[in-house]
């Protein structure tokens, strides 16, 4: 199965979607199509090798379609990225100056016309009003140069899918305004130009050539509107973009060498200089400084770095200069791998979408059938009670009326607009949506089971208590003699006992001789005297503190001189300190919160106590974790579950949503459909909230582009006319249809500035 992306010419609707991902979907060798209208991307699956351009553009250019592949992502080199997508913005900034400018013409003639409509109107119902200084004759005529001038030149896009209708039976939004303002111009050229043979035949004296001018110069409006806000829902993409950083500086014995970014690879020693862009990920060689990685994280506190850190392209260095090594260019970065990230979860599809993209399939050929009908019936049973004249007048502006009413733009910008915004949203705030999918899926969650260790806790053991067993040893002469073994143990627990008594500004004692005890701990020589780090043995088991810092969940050292215990040294996980918030969050929102985990059931209810868990599932093994989610699921949950993204795989793909914690440049991107990056868990909650506001939005979309073509289509057809005998002129089908798409696209833009919480 191989995966492409491309770009997609002459879209303009959710029509035009149907009728590309049918045709595509169709052909052989096309395993799947997924068409989107907010981006103006396609994205194929090939069951086999991937069709040429050529071939795919030979099928789709009968229908006035045609497709640019996009530069493989993964392939891209920062600076080739963005000026990629540089070249596409322009290109798309190029279409809306053209769309400008013929808005700059059509509007204001639109405008007049639509003036003049109401002066007419006015002075036949109100008494006194003063008649338009042109007589309707001389008007007309003019009306109907003006409307011959702009069909025929800035409409011809609407001509096209009338053609392409006729030629291939497949119907798109053009072909709906087309249809309705030729037939509007073709029926006001016939009434004037041919008055004998139209008085002969009994036709109304109508011309409809203003409604035509009125229609194109507000659907020329709308889709200008529609194009301008389109480009605000793709800043986001535009702003990790610009984090991208231009040039670097080779270090090299001492010589400083500014290189484009591109040209750097991997094992390249680095400088960076205070206030300076980090140009790609690596690991810091020497130098310590303040690093703000707000712009990948979304936290606002510069992060403290020193030799053997990372450090991640895109961040911004605070304070002293650095020099690292690279380890990550190009689309290797993660800053590359968000983008590629976020850009592929724009152009995907929630499952709500489904249900406006089955409609948008049969919209138009129903809605031309409806028009026909409509026509039918008005002079079918109009002519009896109106007389034909009339009944053929009402016939054409209702079959007109409809054909432009119903522009199915804003059924196919409802999802995809929310989705762009959302998502965009969740980067900037350092939460990466995978698909549309997970999403959608996260907003119904109603159960979060968490991993304990890396996700609750920090992933590594911190010193929780020091206890002297006398009051010849104190804390910190308990401490300095152990920091003084273990700083040259590499063990976990030692290095946390080293930290410690950095942390407590303790001077660890010179120590020889030293030795580790496979299975025992380690051991050294202070001055004279044999100092030993170790397990505690059967009769350290009945000092009550040992045994009470067990039950707690705590690993205990105990710390002798010359056989003589001391006193202990007990160590455990740290809980993150976002940890407890975030569980009385996720309680207050209704959510079930679950602890898994394959520590001991001591250790595991000891951390899920003091984060305020009540639920802990523990002592499960890797492989295992999988069954727990599904017995969750078993039991009707919808289930999210939160881990590291690596050792949790199994729990994360089985979970209705997975939700990878990220921390520092090992980010498990592809592990999950959500990944937090930073590591802190209270992005879960923000995440939920971006996933309930997305899908409002998305709710609020669908429910106004439906509402409008159900209440639009009867309105249109007259359906007022037999009860208060109020009719819509064609012209006001215009302007509705133009606001429609405007006021969804308007709607997810809301989306940008939505609060997601801490």
């Amino acid at each position: 199965m191989t995966t492409r992306n491309y770009s997609v010419k002459g879209m303009h609707c959710a029509s035009c979607v149907a009728i590309i991902t049918k045709k595509l979907s169709a052909l052989d060798g096309i395993a799947k199509a997924d068409v989107n209208l907010a981006t103006e991307r396609a994205r194929i699956e090939f069951s086999g090798e991937p069709l040429s351009i050529e071939a795919l553009n030979e099928l789709l250019g009968k229908y006035g379609f045609s497709l640019v592949e996009d530069a493989p992502a993964k392939a891209a080199a920062p600076e080739p990225a963005a000026d990629h997508h540089a070249s596409k913005k322009q290109e798309k900034l190029g279409e809306l100056h053209r769309q400008k400018r013929q808005v700059q013409i059509a509007l204001p003639l639109a405008l007049l016309f639509f003036a003049v409509m109401l002066w007419h109107s006015a002075a036949a119902a109100i008494a006194g009003f003063p008649h338009f200084p042109i007589d309707m004759e001389s008007w007309n005529s003019i009306a109907l140069l003006v409307a011959a001038w702009i069909l025929f030149s800035i409409g011809k896009p609407f001509l096209r899918g009338v053609v392409s209708f006729i030629r291939t039976g497949a119907a798109s939004m053009d072909t709906l305004i087309g249809l309705g303002s030729l037939v509007a111009w073709s029926y006001s050229a016939f009434s004037i130009l041919f008055p004998t043979l139209r008085n002969r035949l009994g036709l109304p004296h109508e011309s409809f050539a203003d409604a035509a001018i009125v229609v194109i110069g507000f659907v020329l409006f709308g889709k200008y509107l529609e194009a301008r806000s389109k480009l605000k829902t793709g800043e986001e993409i535009e702003k990790l973009i610009g984090l991208q950083a231009k040039s670097a500086i080779v270090y090299d014995n001492g010589e400083e060498i500014e290189v484009p970014v591109e040209k750097v690879v991997n094992g390249t020693m680095l400088l960076v200089k205070p206030g300076a862009k980090i140009p790609v990920d690596g690991v810091i060689f020497s130098g310590s400084s303040s690093i703000d990685e707000s712009m990948i994280t979304g936290e606002p506190v510069p992060v403290d770095k020193r030799e053997g850190d990372t450090v991640i392209g895109g961040t911004i260095n605070k304070q002293g200069s650095l020099i690292f090594t690279a380890t990550g260019v190009g689309a290797e970065t993660m800053l590359a791998r968000i983008i590629s990230m976020v850009e592929d979860a724009q152009g995907s599809k929630a499952p709500v979408q489904n249900l406006a993209d089955k409609v948008a399939a049969v919209f138009v050929p129903t809605v031309l059938i409806i028009a026909v009908l409509v026509f039918l019936l008005w002079l079918g049973v109009g002519t009896p009670a109106l007389g034909f004249r009339n009944a053929l007048a009402y016939a054409i502006m209702a079959m007109v009326g409809i054909l432009v009413i119903a522009c199915p733009c804003a059924l196919g910008l409802a999802t995809p607009t929310a989705i762009i915004v959302g998502t965009g949203l969740g980067a900037r705030h350092g939460i990466l949506v995978r698909n549309a999918e997970s999403l959608e899926s996260l907003s119904r969650v109603d159960t979060v089971v968490f991993d304990k260790t890396g996700t609750i806790t920090r992933g590594e053991p911190s010193v929780t208590s020091i206890e002297p067993f006398g009051e010849a040893t104190t804390p910190d002469e308990l401490l300095a003699l152990g920091a003084g073994i273990e700083r040259h143990s590499e063990h976990p627990l030692a290095q946390a006992i080293v930290n410690a008594a950095k942390e407590r500004k303790v001077e660890p004692v010179q120590v020889t001789e030293f030795k580790a005890l496979e299975g025992v701990g380690v051991d050294a020589k202070v001055d004279d005297d044999t100092v030993r780090v170790r397990k505690p043995g059967d009769g350290d088991r009945q000092r009550p503190e040992i045994a009470r810092l067990q039950q707690e969940g705590n690993t205990v050292v105990v710390v002798e001189r010359n056989g003589e215990a001391l006193g202990l040294v007990a160590l455990s996980e740290a809980l993150k300190p976002e940890a407890k918030e975030t569980v009385a969050n996720l309680r207050r929102m209704g959510k079930r919160v679950v602890m898994l985990t394959g520590d001991n059931r001591h250790a595991a209810q000891f951390i899920a106590r003091q984060a305020g868990i009540a639920e802990v599932i523990a002592e499960v093994l890797p492989c295992d974790k999988a069954n727990a989610i599904k017995k969750l699921q078993v039991e009707g949950r919808t289930v999210a579950m939160t881990g590291d993204g690596i050792n949790d795989a199994p729990a994360l793909a089985l979970a209705d949503v997975g939700i990878a914690m990220a921390t520092g440049t090992d980010i498990a991107i592809e592990s999950a459909g959500i990944t937090l990056l930073g590591g802190d868990i209270g992005k879960v909650v923000q995440a939920i909230t971006l996933s309930k506001k997305t899908m409002r939005v998305i709710r609020q979309n669908l429910f106004w582009a439906f509402i409008y073509n159900v209440i639009g289509i009867p309105l249109a057809a007259g359906a007022l006319y037999p009860f208060f005998g109020i009719f819509l002129n064609p012209v006001f089908s215009g302007i509705a249809m133009a606001g429609s798409s405007v006021s969804v696209v308007t709607n997810s833009l809301r989306l940008r500035a939505a609060k997601l919480g801490k």
